[in-house]
């Protein structure tokens, strides 16, 4: 159905083009990312935010299965390549001015964060009328897997 190779995709149009148009013409900043909102297909439980480029926004396309650029490893990594936590991508949506994805996902074996838990978002500032400490409280009570069994170590920037 792709007509164009993986880090190829559709000129930016006009501003109508873009913003109310049906075709993809995503918007990658100047160190050629996108952010991508990772979010469970079955309960829309945000996971994760991740960085795509034009190659693992076209290796997720082409494969199903959820690609990332990390910054911090400077390269393209699919997720659960290293713990088995992949995700499998049901929907690919794009933001009003195409400079942002959301990817709704199926995750194989019950997690999306390297450091075990179900979400990378298992904590909540502690935040009441404005106020806060910057204390954080848990919002998940355990871990859905071992890290140190998937990894050996924690790697910087995720799985």
């Amino acid at each position: 159905m792709r007509d164009f190779p993986p880090s190829e995709f559709p000129s930016r149009g006009s501003l109508v083009d873009v913003e109310e148009g049906l075709r993809l013409m995503p918007f990658f900043d100047e160190r050629d990312l996108i952010p991508c909102v990772t979010q469970h297909a079955a309960s829309n439980e945000v996971l994760m935010l991740g960085w795509m480029n034009r190659e693992a926004l076209g290796l997720t396309i082409d494969s199903g299965f959820a690609h990332y650029y990390s910054r911090s490893r400077n390269g393209i990594w699919r997720k659960g390549e290293r713990s088995g936590q992949t995700q499998i991508v049901h929907r690919i949506l794009i933001d009003d001015d195409q400079d942002c994805l959301l990817i709704k996902v199926e995750l194989t074996r019950g997690a999306s964060c390297h450091v075990g838990y179900r979400s990378c978002f298992f904590r909540e500032l502690n935040w009441t009328e404005r106020q806060t400490d910057f204390s954080l409280r848990m919002l998940e009570s355990s871990k859905v897997y071992d890290p140190q069994q998937a990894y050996g170590a924690i790697p910087p920037g995720g799985s």
